[in-house]
């Protein structure tokens, strides 16, 4: 079984900007392709933000075509937003956080580790809340095997 580095760090509260999105969390890319449409149509596209996203659901639980996440923004400014882009907030607090290098579409391996082994051996309990990614690079201008991800999950 593979294993993963996991640091426990304290993240700051934040208010991102997002856009909803229902269905295959791997098809989160076409709220993207449109959110970042909007991005750059509102002259926000800059190398300050940071690319995100939001899971609400275990897919293990919930079905495919029911399963709630967000594509968000975290911009350096506030900024005015109107349907169907809104903000959302995501708690402060500590986080396991994993550093996955790769494709999107083989990071649920690492999500298995994370809340099943690591978890149960770290003596840690993940709180009641989303996980998120954070996208330290852009799939735009980089190749998947070295797309580098953030999983970030709550911990009480």
């Amino acid at each position: 079984m593979t294993t993963y580095d996991v640091v426990v760090r304290d993240i700051p509260a934040m208010t991102v900007v997002s856009v909803d999105n229902t269905g295959p969390y791997i098809q989160i890319s076409k709220a993207f392709d449109s959110f970042v449409g909007w991005l750059a149509g509102h002259d926000l596209l800059s190398p300050e933000i940071r690319m995100a996203g939001i899971y609400y659901d275990n897919p293990k639980v919930v079905p495919e075509s029911e399963l709630r996440s967000k594509a968000c923004a975290v911009l350096p400014r506030e900024v005015e937003v109107s349907p169907p882009v809104g903000l959302t907030q995501i708690l402060g607090g500590q986080y396991a956080v994993l550093l996955h290098k790769g494709p999107y579409s083989e990071m649920h391996a690492a999500y298995e580790w994370l809340y099943g082994p690591w978890l149960t051996g770290s003596g840690r309990e993940a709180a009641d809340a989303p996980s998120f990614e954070v996208y330290l690079n852009s799939p735009k201008d980089t190749a998947p095997a070295d797309w580098l991800t953030e999983i970030c999950v709550p911990l009480l």
